[in-house]
């Protein structure tokens, strides 16, 4: 629960209130809680002018600073997009290749990172914050955010023994998946997962025989990807930011239409 985060990561300590350095990181929008934590790997970021250490704990009175700029101890107003990331694109802030990358078209805002991942010949919805909370939020697997995809396959539709198996859970390299939940739709299914192994969609339906030819992931929590366009991105309010984070507090009729909208485009 929150709670037992912030007592591990959050303490007072000489009447001052200290926290983890990654945690202060992620808090006024640097990056990621992982992020952050490789920008202190790297010997980014120091404290009162020293090379900081990973799981070093800072107070507010402390001098933070990365790549010899200040951090401001007060938090930033947080910034939150989603964007139809387009096939081809790779999910990362600066790729070292020169390949697409999802911030090329994004607004140049300090502490703007992609929220998980996304592979890079997968499309869909991809969120885009400066909170570091957000992303651990909606990224760690104990708060049990769910993510929808549209998958077309090969090898025909799957019989019901098939679907049971891949909700049930498979062996995959890296062990079993988690319960799930597969549909069927048109040449293909939707999967929804609570869990994020690297390509999970993929891998679990060709142990199954069948291959995927397109994913999309149409929905994460209670935002769904709606009318965006590849390529497309819109900045999240605070209903969109409530909806994201509390799905079963979406009203019934709200949600059987957005459902409705998502079946209508995707099959």
């Amino acid at each position: 629960m929150p709670e037992e985060l912030g007592s591990t990561e959050t303490k007072l300590t000489d009447n001052k209130t200290t926290e983890r350095l990654q945690k202060r990181l992620a808090r006024a929008g640097v990056a990621s809680r992982r992020a952050a934590e490789e920008l202190i790997k790297a010997g980014r970021v120091t404290v009162n002018g020293a090379v900081a250490t990973l799981g070093q704990s800072v107070s507010e009175d402390d001098l933070v600073e990365v790549d010899e700029l200040a951090l401001d101890a007060a938090p930033t107003e947080q910034r939150t997009f989603a964007m139809y990331k387009r096939r081809g694109i790779i999910v990362t802030t600066h790729d070292e290749k020169g390949r697409p990358a999802v911030m090329d078209n994004m607004p140049n805002i300090p502490g703007l990172h992609p929220v998980g991942r996304l592979d890079r010949d997968s499309e869909g919805l991809l969120l885009l914050t400066t909170d570091g909370e957000l992303t651990l939020r909606l990224t760690h697997p104990r708060y049990g955010h769910d993510k929808v995809y549209r998958a077309w396959i090969d090898g025909g539709i799957p019989e019901n023994d098939t679907l049971d198996a891949l909700e049930d859970g498979i062996e995959l390299e890296d062990g079993f998946t988690a319960p799930s939940r597969v549909d069927r739709a048109g040449k293909g299914v939707y999967v929804t997962l609570r869990e994020g192994k690297n390509r999970q969609v993929r891998r679990m339906l060709e142990a199954v025989g069948h291959p995927v030819t397109r994913l999309v992931r149409v929905r994460l929590g209670g935002l769904w990807l709606e009318d965006l366009v590849p390529g497309e991105w819109r900045e999240l309010d605070s209903r969109d930011l409530f909806d994201l984070e509390n799905p079963d507090k979406t009203p019934e009729h709200v949600w059987d239409r957005k459902e409705g909208l998502t079946r209508e485009r995707w099959g």
